[in-house]
C-alpha cells in the first residue's frame, strides 16, 4: 500500500470511528493533516486539516462529508448501521496493528454492540469467554488467537455501504 493509500485508509477509519463516537473530532483533523502530508489533496481536505482543536468539535460534522467525497471516500452518517460496521472493521485493523489488545478489542465491541450486531456476535461471545476464563476450557492465548483470526476476517473484507452517504442536515 502506498503512503497515499495508507493515509486515505487511515482518514476513512478515523471518519468511521468518529461517526460512532470512538475518536474525537480533533483526531479526524489530525488524520486529515497526515493525509495532506502523505500527498492527498483537495479543497475540502485542506479546510478540514486547517481546523484548530477548538474548532474541530464544531466544524468536523460540516467539513468531513465534503472532504471525503472529494477524495472518493465514504461518509458514514453519525450512528448509522453502515458507520457502525465500518467502525468495527477500523477497530479490527487497529487491533491487528497492535494499538489494541485482543481483550480490549472484544471488550469495546461487546460494550458498544452487545450481542445485537450479527457482524460482531462472534467477538461478543469471545469477550464472554474472557470473562469466564477460570471456568472454561480455553486459555487466554487460545482466545487471543480466535480474536485475532476474527479481526483478520473483518479487516480483509471492507464494508460496501448500502445506505446513502448524504451530509447531515
Amino acid at each position: 500500500m502506498t503512503s497515499t493509500e495508507a493515509a486515505a485508509s487511515a482518514l476513512q477509519d478515523h471518519a468511521a470511528l468518529w461517526s460512532v463516537g470512538d475518536v474525537r473530532a480533533s483526531d479526524v483533523v489530525g488524520a486529515a493533516c497526515d493525509a495532506l502530508v502523505a500527498g492527498l489533496d483537495s479543497p475540502g481536505l485542506r479546510i478540514l486539516a486547517a481546523c484548530t482543536r477548538a474548532e474541530a468539535d464544531y466544524d468536523v460534522h460540516e467539513l468531513l462529508p465534503q472532504a471525503l467525497e472529494e477524495l472518493g471516500l465514504t461518509f458514514y452518517p453519525v450512528a448509522s448501521d453502515a458507520g457502525n460496521e465500518a467502525a468495527v472493521r477500523a477497530l479490527a485493523r487497529r487491533m491487528l496493528a497492535g494499538e489494541l489488545s485482543p481483550r480490549e478489542f472484544t471488550f469495546r465491541i461487546h460494550q458498544r454492540h452487545g450481542h445485537e450486531l450479527a457482524l460482531t456476535e462472534p467477538l461478543a461471545e469471545l469477550d464472554d469467554e474472557y470473562d469466564t476464563l477460570e471456568y472454561g476450557d480455553k486459555t487466554a492465548a487460545q482466545i487471543d488467537a480466535e480474536v485475532t483470526a476474527e479481526a483478520r476476517r473483518l479487516a480483509a473484507h471492507p464494508y460496501v455501504p448500502t445506505e446513502p452517504t448524504d451530509t447531515l442536515s
